[in-house]
Formats: C-alpha cells, structure tokens, sequence
C-alpha cells in the first residue's frame, strides 16, 4: 500500500522541517519514496510513501491534521 500526499510548501526552511519530520514518519510506518515539486508551482510538493502499518500511517496523518498542516492525503493500492 502507498500513501500520496499533497501540500504545500510555506517558508524557506520547509525541507529543513520535513527532514526534521522523518523520524516521526518512519515511526509511522511511512518510508518515503518518491518527491515531485510543481512544475509551474514550486511550492507544490507531492510525496509518495510506502505504507508499513496502515493504521499507525492514519494516526500521523490525524496528528498532522491537527497541527493545521493542510495537507492532502490519501491512500493508494496497486490495481
């Protein structure tokens, strides 16, 4: 199972936080596979995760919720 997630990105720092962040991630469940920024956006930032733990995956993603990060998230399985 994978996870995409959308959001954007706000400040100069914001790799900096996002690196900050994998620890937390990886605790998770989520190991991340693949980051795309916008084309015509930069601040546009996609990310694909592998999904160890789908459950502890949602749990970040509702902690994250939470603290406002305005991402979009959802859940993908291959077809």
């Amino acid at each position: 199972m994978q996870l995409l997630i959308d959001f954007t990105a706000t400040g100069a720092d914001w790799q900096s936080a996002f690196d900050a962040d994998a620890e937390n991630r990886s605790n998770a469940g989520l190991t991340l596979l693949q980051m795309w920024r916008g084309a015509d956006d930069a601040s546009a930032i996609t990310c694909l995760f592998e999904v160890n733990d789908r459950a502890r995956a949602q749990a970040w993603l509702d902690k994250e919720a939470a603290l406002g990060s305005g991402a979009r998230a959802r859940f993908l399985k291959t077809a």
